[in-house]
């Protein structure tokens, strides 16, 4: 964002805080989002929003339920300032939440910069920072908070934000409900749920489970979701304990992306197939609090975290070989060997590989929140501490059928195979049998530990009536302990190729906020903070250039890297411009030091690398405005995310048509975008009580244009000349364009506790894309295998689609999905 686009944004908002100044009605701020916030993930007393330095975001039960969905992810999508959901994996279970420019995404090799909690820990999973949304119910969300900026108390990898989720009781939500829903792709969903308190009133309780299956709206993409979510928890005047219970088995298949000529005419094509997930897990953690005295608490959790993580991929593979004392061997197996030099040699195929990652993850955290006055002014004070250690357990395997269609097979230049005539069936699933099958073989073991140790503080001080300031830091230690189980400790015997290395990061990260408030329907703020991530395991075993690696990872002996510091500036507010109008508006500027990102090396594999890029910037602005006229409730809101390198950055990819004259190497140059970040964002939402009983909603979302993966130096241009026709370069745009989206939802109370919704999407069966790269292919346009070419691969949108569905709850006792039209 430059100076002429920032001026007139500060001016904006100086003119409504003036504007604002002026309305100096008595009536109190609303806030029944949330009255209180906690400062830490821990629960604890909570400040007032007012001396709160931020904007925080704020989702209940009934919004999220009472709008078309299937994950938090797509209310946040469709609500939320700043926040864009891409389902990068082709399944709507696997999506990535990208708020300001930074994700929480599923999948492996995107760059993580956001933390997730749950009941006040923190769920990001330890290969990888990986956020798996699929484990999340839906059904057992209390409340969420979406935190911004680099908040230091909010842990790792804390860069952009933090989505913190509180799960529900059975003390709020009480009685036997059960839910069904039905409609396009197959989909079958049911949830039954149960919420009660004890007679005395000391104890509650809450079990659900949700089945959800469908034949996914793509070719061959099923998906099996199964949730299991219990909480019993106990209280006295003084003291609190809750037990969260939440385990996951599910099974998602996400097409994802595929060349642009097989979506001619036919977006639910893929490229090639299976490309299955497997996640089977458990969460249990243990919350408590105690108040010592009227104005002193303890809080604090211990949790146990296991998740098994099981994939199947089947791609298209391309060979490359070494010279092996004087000969050319296809690396990895000594008995494939060729007679010309390895940089002539060339085969193609199919290849299956299958991962399997355990990991099992102990933490503790505690926290003691004092609020009590300093020096005769109200102030908060909150010290804490908190370790988690982490056992990883990560293995790969490759089984590759070798085509006679091969370069080098086809001109006699191999020994040890003649190739298989057919190494695809006709839905382009990998065939393993023939001449060219080369068995089974294992590529990558690895056991990885890591140790995380944190101190942190933070306090709160009302200088007066109107200044609050609020002030924090956090020390963090972390440990990465690599050991290679397949190839051993670095020797001779293995050309000193090992994983198994040691890595320590420490770094104190602080932050300072403060927030004025003259009047109670105006609130202004300014603050600065800073947060890093430490390298994970699967980033420090796969950051070689000279030994790219695939996805999760085929990993190798690499060099260090260095962890990620965001630092972010943030100024803005909120208020009420009536009693039933409320704004709030800010600008920020991020800057990310040394910040990772997954650079590709050969674009027909996946393969590549990580690497420390250097500084990429995030800055923009967030626009909102909502209100209520009668039985209308409405909300409107703007985001502008210019998200750039801010250095000059080197990478590879030998479809960038820039590359084309230097082996596929391009520099994306200080001010160059980030692709699959779009600039502009609009959504608004409106929904009408026809009746008492009757609501009918509707949402609309806009993003504009974004850069494909690929084109990360802006210059790819389509059907470039030098491109000849997709053998030197992808002749596709660089560039995806923008798209509206509308939504519609409806739900009617029949009274005596049944409910019946209605939710669709893309009601105008918009064609638009959401994710692209700049890639290759073995396939022609007629999916004939053997044809190589370079090629833009693109992540369509789901087409228009719609559910009905019904909620039954006996004895019409409050619950989750209570559709109030508030």
């Amino acid at each position: 964002m430059n100076k002429n686009t920032i001026k007139p944004l500060l001016l904006a908002i100086v003119s409504a805080y003036a504007a604002q100044a002026m309305i100096a009605k008595a009536d109190s701020l609303n806030l029944d989002k949330v009255e209180v916030y906690s400062t830490t993930p821990l629960k604890g007393i909570g400040v007032p929003l007012h001396k709160v330095p931020a904007n925080i975001q704020m989702a209940n039960p009934a919004a999220i339920n009472n709008q078309t969905g299937v994950s938090i992810a797509d209310y946040m999508n469709n609500n939320m300032q700043g926040v864009t959901v891409t389902e990068l994996g082709g399944n709507p279970w696997q999506p990535e939440i990208n708020f300001r420019g930074y994700s929480a995404s599923s999948l492996l090799g995107n760059p993580q910069g956001l933390s997730t909690y749950i009941d006040g820990v923190r769920v990001n999973e330890p290969f990888g920072d990986v956020t798996s949304w699929d484990k999340i119910p839906n059904f057992a969300i209390g409340d969420m908070q979406l935190v911004p900026g680099s908040n230091p108390l909010y842990g790792l990898n804390t860069l952009g934000g933090a989505i913190a989720i509180q799960t529900k009781n059975g003390r709020d939500h009480q009685g036997l409900a059960v839910e069904a829903e039905m409609g396009s792709w197959g989909r079958k969903r049911g949830l039954v749920e149960f919420g009660g308190v004890s007679k005395d009133g000391s104890v509650d309780y809450m079990i659900g489970y949700q089945h959800i299956s469908e034949d996914g709206w793509r070719k061959y993409s099923p998906s099996h979701v199964n949730q299991l979510f219990a909480k019993t928890g106990w209280q006295s005047e003084t003291s609190k304990l809750e037990l969260t219970y939440i385990g996951a088995d599910n099974r998602l298949i996400g097409n994802g992306l595929t060349p642009q000529f097989l979506l001619s005419g036919d977006n639910d094509q893929i490229h090639t197939r299976p490309d299955a997930t497997n996640n089977y897990s458990h969460f249990l953690a243990l919350n408590g609090s105690h108040w010592l005295s009227n104005d002193t608490m303890l809080s604090g959790n211990v949790y146990y975290k296991k998740s098994n993580r099981r994939t199947v991929n089947g791609d298209g593979y391309e060979g490359s070989f070494e010279d092996v004392g004087g000969v050319s061997t296809l690396d990895g197996y000594p008995g494939i060997t060729c007679t010309q030099a390895a940089d002539d040699c060339e085969v193609i195929g199919s290849v299956s590989n299958r991962t399997h990652t355990s990991q099992n993850t102990y933490g503790a955290t505690g926290q003691a929140t004092f609020n009590q006055d300093f020096l005769g002014k109200e102030n908060q004070f909150v010290i804490g501490a908190g370790y988690d250690y982490s056992l990883i357990r990560f293995k790969q395997s490759e089984q590759i059928n070798l085509s006679s269609d091969s370069e080098s097979i086809d001109d006699g230049d191999i020994n040890g195979t003649t190739g298989s005539d057919t190494v695809f069936d006709p839905t382009r699933a990998p065939v393993l049998e023939g001449d060219g099958a080369l068995g089974k073989r294992q590529t990558v073991g690895l056991t990885g530990k890591q140790y995380t140790a944190r101190l942190f503080a933070n306090d709160t001080l009302s200088l007066n009536e109107f200044w609050h300031l609020n002030a924090g830091a956090s020390w963090n230690f972390t440990r990465v302990d690599n050991v290679d189980t397949l190839r051993g400790s670095p020797s001779a015997a293995n050309g000193f190729n090992s994983l198994t290395a040691r890595d320590s990061y420490t770094r104190l990260n602080p932050t300072i906020g403060m927030t004025y408030t003259p009047i109670k329907q105006l609130t202004m703020y300014a603050s600065y903070s800073e947060s890093s991530r430490a390298p994970t395991a699967i980033e420090l075993g796969c950051s070689n250039p000279a030994s790219p690696c695939l996805l999760p990872a085929a990993l190798a002996d690499d060099p260090p890297l260095n962890q990620v510091v965001a630092k972010t500036y943030e100024f803005g507010g909120r208020g009420q411009l009536t009693d039933n109008v409320f704004w709030n508006a800010g600008v920020y500027h991020a800057m990310n030091h040394d910040d990772i990102q997954f650079t590709a090396a050969n674009t027909q594999t996946g393969a590549g690398y990580f690497k420390n890029v250097g500084r990429t910037k995030r800055q923009g602005l967030d626009l909102g405005l909502n209100g209520v006229i009668e039985s209308f409730k409405w909300s409107a809101s703007y985001s502008f995310v210019h998200a750039t390198y801010d250095n000059d950055v080197e990478f590879v990819n030998g479809s960038n048509a820039t590359g084309v004259n230097s082996d596929g190497v391009y520099t994306a140059r200080s001010g160059d975008r980030i692709p699959a970040i779009p600039q502009h964002q609009l959504k608004l939402r409106g929904q009408y009580a026809m009746t008492p009983s009757w609501n009918v909603g509707a949402n609309v979302v806009g993003y504009s244009n974004q850069f494909v993966y690929g084109n990360e130096n802006n210059g790819h241009q389509s059907n470039s000349a030098d491109c000849n026709g997709g053998d030197d370069c992808a002749t596709g745009r660089g560039k995806l364009s923008g798209y509206f989206i509308v939504n519609l939802d409806t739900q009617y109370n029949f009274g005596n506790g049944w409910k019946l919704f209605a939710k669709a999407t893309n009601i105008f069966d918009k064609d638009y894309y959401i994710a692209g790269r700049l890639a290759e292919s073995l396939f022609d346009a007629s999916g004939t295998f053997g044809s190589e070419s370079k090629v833009l691969s693109l992540l369509p949108g789901a087409p228009r689609a719609a559910w009905l569905g019904f909620r039954y709850e006996f004895g019409a006792k409050p619950s989750l999905a209570s559709y109030d039209r508030d």
